[in-house]
């Protein structure tokens, strides 16, 4: 009897750890700045490396591979893109267009970028990212490099957020 009491307890330890280091995060983080010295604006998506490998299988497929296959790389960069989206409170769109993508650590990170519009008094974004597969994915966002930072967070059924912008 404890010779299978101490196989099933270490079974459940087991499946309890691998539990554990198996957990995504469903979040991501993302910046957008405002740089002065391009007069770009500059967006950085961050998300943990775990739940790409998970999300790339889903879209993509089982044998999508976000740490070996460049291909799955391009593929969720391009993903991420369709679905982060700037525009004008007028519905004026701010078009983004690729700067890159990297893995750096535990992160994979997906890159933007554009020309600082002229008369920016706001900015109205949305960002979809995994929030289509997972209801529970929370996106971030903060806003830096004009006045204060500002942070919206995407939850739950928010689809659209806007930040306005200070005149000094």
């Amino acid at each position: 009897m404890p010779k299978l009491f101490i196989h099933t307890l270490t079974a459940l330890l087991l499946i309890a750890t691998s539990a554990v280091f198996a957990h995504q995060q469903k979040t991501a983080i993302s910046t957008v700045l405002f740089n002065p010295r391009t007069e770009n604006i500059e967006v950085m998506h961050r998300f943990s490396l775990h739940d790409a490998e998970h999300a790339v299988r889903h879209i993509f497929g089982k044998n999508a591979d976000i740490i070996g296959s460049a291909k799955t790389q391009q593929q969720f960069s391009d993903y991420v893109s369709k679905r982060f989206a700037m525009s004008k409170e007028d519905g004026q769109s701010i078009p983004l267009k690729s700067a890159g993508f990297e893995i750096e650590g535990k992160f994979f990170w997906v890159y933007q970028e554009t020309a600082e519009p002229e008369q920016l008094d706001n900015l109205v974004i949305s960002h979809n990212a995994l929030r289509d597969l997972w209801p529970s994915q929370i996106n971030t966002i903060n806003v830096e490099g004009k006045g204060d930072i500002q942070t919206l967070t995407f939850e739950d059924s928010i689809e659209l957020l806007k930040v306005e912008f200070e005149h000094h």
